[in-house]
């Protein structure tokens, strides 16, 4: 989950053990332009003081004034941007639309049990009955951020998302970047003294370990990202190999088509289904015509971050090459 969201939970966590009464706002459901998605939490203590953010602003102060009237005593139901006049008021560009489910935090909210499990590298799915306010933890977690029916929300929380780069060139320092900025936990795998010598990225973690090890310590899951950004098979089949055996979301190299294809044909020696290799992503990246190292690096983020939200686009295994194409992810 986000760093927002986690802060969100510890701070509930903190008010709700000192006594103080607080109300947990889940986004459920957004349509049209929305300042937050599906998912975004924001608390609010019984004092006024919040953590969080469900938009930019205004419904948040509504929220404040709606609990100082009056709190609620079991889960509600509210929408926001159903009129024009609701639209122009709280802000909500494009005529967007927005669900939340208001939930009082009281005895038996297990969210300390909730924020343990994350902070265990453990995905958890959290279930809120609105008639009632019970709460249970739930073995099976779905891939979406929320699932809501009316009359349950299930919330799915996870540790931050990670990204796993191999090599530490200089593509991979502007990939470290852009994924630090998007709040992803990023580790470089670099075996090679002379590539870790000039490794000057604060927030990313550097390992010594070959690729293979870096990917079975990783214990990759549904929230972890794995590029392979050497150019040198040696380097990165070594994690691709195990990486394609894990549930990770995403799974990409660097390289050209006609290297990618060569790439596949030696991944399947390694006891791995066509199943296994056809997720790989390479050439890795959305078709934007990157060149330089910053924007192959934007274009592998923006590949990742949309289908992370559930949208497909060209990508550069798919794309139509040009005569002029010099792009480093294609050599």
């Amino acid at each position: 989950m986000d760093s927002v969201n986690l802060e969100v939970l510890r701070q509930a966590v903190v008010w709700s053990e000192a006594g103080i009464p607080v109300t947990l706002a889940t986004v459920v459901r957004t349509w049209g332009s929305s300042p937050r998605p599906e998912g975004a939490l924001l608390a609010i203590a019984g004092d006024g003081r919040l953590v969080g953010s469900v938009s930019g602003g205004c419904i948040e102060d509504d929220l404040l004034d709606r609990l100082r009237a009056e709190r609620p005593t079991v889960p509600e139901h509210v929408t926001y941007g159903i009129t024009a006049e609701q639209t122009r008021r709280f802000g909500l560009p494009c005529g967007g639309k927005l669900e939340l489910v208001l939930e009082p935090v009281g005895p038996g909210n297990r969210l300390a049990e909730t924020l343990a499990a994350i902070e265990r590298g453990e995905m958890v799915a959290r279930s809120l009955d609105l008639a009632t306010g019970a709460v249970d933890l739930l073995g099976d977690v779905p891939d979406a951020a929320v699932v809501f029916d009316g009359r349950t929300l299930v919330s799915a929380f996870g540790p931050r998302w990670r990204m796993l780069i191999i090599g530490a060139g200089q593509l991979s320092r502007y990939l470290a970047e852009f994924a630090l900025a998007l709040d992803y936990q990023v580790t470089i795998s670099e075996p090679r003294e002379e590539y870790r010598d000039s490794w000057t990225v604060p927030g990313a973690t550097i390992t010594t370990e070959m690729p293979d090890d870096a990917v079975i310590a990783m214990r990759p899951d549904r929230r972890t990202v794995i590029i392979g950004a050497t150019h040198d098979p040696k380097l990165d089949d070594l994690a691709l190999i195990d990486a394609l055996k894990t549930n990770a979301f995403y799974i990409g190299a660097i390289g050209s088509r006609a290297n990618s294809e060569r790439r596949r044909e030696r991944l399947k020696l390694f006891d791995l289904s066509d199943a296994d290799v056809d997720r790989l992503h390479g050439p890795v990246g959305l078709a934007m015509g990157a060149r330089t190292p910053p924007e192959i690096a934007l274009a592998i983020l923006a590949d990742i971050t949309a289908r992370r939200n559930g949208v497909v686009l060209a990508a550069a295994a798919e794309r139509i090459p040009t005569s002029t194409e010099a792009c480093p992810t294609l050599a």
